[in-house]
């Protein structure tokens, strides 16, 4: 099979790798249908994220079950699936208490990672880490569930209720999904960001938006809203804490969510205690919050629920074969230059919002599954 393999920071290639086998009683092989391109997987092109080399990369998947083992009971041959990537191993102390998302044997577990991923045309999981995908829904809403996942995680450890006002930095696909839950609880909900690009999707969904292009994040947001600070700031971007923490109101609750190895921030504890700042990190999600990401999405899918349209679907603006996968990340800012973390290079542009790397080359129906699916 063909399958993107990841060669050191800056570097990654088509290879052909054995095709995925089942080895115990409850794997289940999945032909992947397309993995979502994450903003994780470009960090990790860029360097800032470690990875293990000659890793095949990617983990946003759904796809078909091609094979099962005999063990395997909740899915079967032809069924659609959508693949949890986050492995956990049950038994030791933290899964055992429910905190599966701090698995103490996570090393070599990390789908796309340190485990061989889903840039590929299969891929072999245990069948608790493939869950079937609610009839109806369609490609592009199932390929948004495992990010819906992450952004469930940390919007249920922000906490946030009707009394809130939320700020949200970066209006990626991450921090739109983040905008679009949160604005299911909080009073207001403002989208900060520099990119023109996607200020401009963003404004086609939320009444609030921030361009913070050339400017200071924290100042234009509060003058923006009229001098009032947020009680819940997400930082999407992964360097964007230092403006986040200047941007909170006292009492206020951050949430770490973007990935980046190489930001860091000096950080005065009596400037959270004085304050009575909670800086939050959920990691992350619990294997209990993916199947409700699965029911979300189909509820976020179906006009006739959600009540605006398929909300999940029009996030989805770019497909690119699996052979173009260069062109995927360019499209998402591309593997050289900045993003935006107070170094001399310059951010990134973009030109797409999310972007979905196909693995099946076949004929495709409407809801864009294959045609035999």
């Amino acid at each position: 099979m063909r399958a993107l393999v990841y060669l050191g920071p800056g570097s990654a290639e088509l290879q052909d790798r054995p095709d995925a086998q089942l080895v115990n009683g409850d794997d289940v092989v999945v032909e992947i249908v397309g993995t979502g391109v994450c903003g994780t997987d470009r960090k990790i092109l860029l360097g800032r994220f470690p990875a293990r080399p000659g890793v095949v990369l990617g983990h946003e998947a759904v796809g078909v079950v091609r094979e099962t083992g005999a063990q395997v009971r909740s899915v079967g041959v032809g069924d659609r699936v959508v693949v949890n990537p986050t492995l956990f191993c049950g038994w030791c102390v933290p899964c055992r208490r429910g905190a599966t998302n701090f698995c103490r044997h996570k090393a070599g577990t990390e789908v796309g990672v340190d485990r061989d991923g889903t840039y590929a045309e299969t891929v072999t999981l245990p069948e608790r880490f493939v869950e079937r995908v609610p009839a109806g829904l369609s490609f592009r809403g199932a390929v948004l569930i495992e990010p819906l996942a992450c952004v469930l995680s940390n919007v249920r450890a922000a906490s946030v209720t009707f009394d809130d006002t939320v700020v949200v930095l970066g209006a990626g696909p991450i921090g739109t999904l983040t905008a679009l839950i949160a604005a299911r609880h909080a009073r207001r909900v403002t989208v900060a960001e520099p990119d023109g690009y996607r200020l401009e999707r963003a404004g086609e969904q939320f009444a609030h938006v921030v361009d913070v292009a050339g400017t200071d994040p924290a100042e234009a947001v509060v003058k923006a809203s009229g001098g009032e600070r947020p009680s819940v700031v997400f930082d999407t971007t992964g360097t964007g804490l230092d403006a986040a923490l200047r941007l909170i109101d006292d009492g206020g609750r951050v949430v770490v969510m973007g990935f980046d190895d190489t930001y860091t921030v000096p950080l005065r504890p009596l400037q959270l205690t004085n304050r009575g700042i909670q800086l939050i990190g959920a990691g992350d999600y619990r294997a209990d919050v993916f199947p409700v990401a699965v029911d979300l999405a189909a509820e976020l899918s179906d006009p006739q629920r959600s009540g605006s349209g398929p909300v999940l679907e029009r996030l989805v603006t770019h497909e690119f074969p699996l052979e173009r996968y260069s062109e995927a990340f360019t499209a998402l800012g591309g593997l050289a230059g900045g993003d935006g973390d107070g170094g001399t290079e310059r951010p990134p542009r973009y030109d797409a919002l999310k972007v979905v790397i196909r693995s099946h080359s076949g004929p495709v129906g409407a809801d864009g599954w294959p045609v035999d699916a």
